[in-house]
């Protein structure tokens, strides 16, 4: 088990008042049998005139805020505590069925049970269906070979393929471009993992989240220094809850080291703060993220 506190600050400064503004954001962590939420709070400056929280298709907590008040400065600053459990450290790979028929589960057929996660199959905004990925993905999902020895033989491809550069793409870079420069961000390098699998039949999930690193030993870590970060959900029959957390970015399985914070089909779904804004002109964008290991339990 282990405690880790994220402290998440995004700051808007704005070049003219904004009027009016209507904000959405993931920032507080999904629960799970592995991930239990300690503490979770999230402000915001200036106070909203309306906030509201509940939940999404996805299960994921979501926030709901809106300024009328004119402001140049916007600040919202999430801080959680969450309890992590190993979730993979006894799934044996070897014992995941073949993809193929995992795949063939997951097709719709009059007289076949339905599938929950036959919805994370099929394309999504800033993941459609491409020729290229299936191609390329078919190097690890040869016939016969199970799901989970795929899947990672998959993320440690791109790993290698792909040269992680944060200047290489921008938010809204379509993933072929991405693909054809084989460089990106971890957003992209999950945007592809999941185009492969979902051009092959198969089912992922986007899971947004923190990723605790580990400076140098003698050097102490840098408030702020961290980042959000992105990975994937393979569903494999099998592994705890069905489904397999990889990381290809960094070529790992998820695990104490990562926070999920939200999941749905892609960085659409889940970004962590996104808005409709009336006025503000030009603006700049500062985000700090400190993740830590808390050395004593609350």
């Amino acid at each position: 088990m282990m405690d880790i506190r994220v402290d998440h600050e995004t700051r808007y400064e704005y070049q003219t008042d904004v009027e009016l503004a209507h904000h959405l954001a993931y920032l507080r962590p999904i629960q799970s049998d592995w991930q239990q939420t300690l503490s979770s709070e999230v402000s915001i400056v200036p106070a909203p005139d309306h906030q509201s929280e509940d939940r999404d298709a996805f299960g994921n907590y979501r926030t709901f805020f809106t300024l009328s008040t004119p402001h140049r400065t916007l600040l919202v600053r999430a801080i959680s505590v969450v309890r992590l459990k190993e979730r993979y450290a006894k799934f044996d790979l070897k014992v995941s069925p073949p993809w193929g028929l995992v795949a063939e589960s997951l097709a719709y057929a009059l007289d076949r049970p339905y599938v929950a996660a036959s919805e994370f199959c099929f394309p999504s905004p800033y993941v459609p269906r491409l020729a290229e990925l299936r191609e390329y993905a078919l190097a690890s999902f040869f016939p016969g070979r199970n799901i989970a020895e795929a899947s990672m033989d998959l993320s440690k491809r791109i790993h290698q393929d792909f040269e992680y550069s944060a200047v290489a793409t921008e938010v809204q870079t379509p993933i072929l471009e991405a693909f054809k420069k084989r460089a990106g961000v971890c957003q992209d390098f999950s945007h592809i993992y999941i185009g492969c699998l979902r051009a092959l039949g198969l089912a992922a999930k986007y899971v947004s989240g923190y990723l605790m690193t580990h400076p140098v030993e003698g050097v102490e870590k840098l408030r702020g220094s961290d980042a959000s970060h992105a990975w994937v959900a393979v569903y494999c029959p099998g592994a705890p809850g069905h489904w397999l957390e990889l990381d290809p970015t960094n070529n790992v399985v998820a695990g104490l080291d990562h926070v999920r914070l939200a999941e749905g089909r892609d960085f659409g779904d889940v970004s962590p703060l996104r808005g409709v804004i009336r006025g503000g002109g030009e603006h700049e964008l500062k985000i700090a993220v400190t993740v830590e290991r808390l050395t004593t339990a609350l």
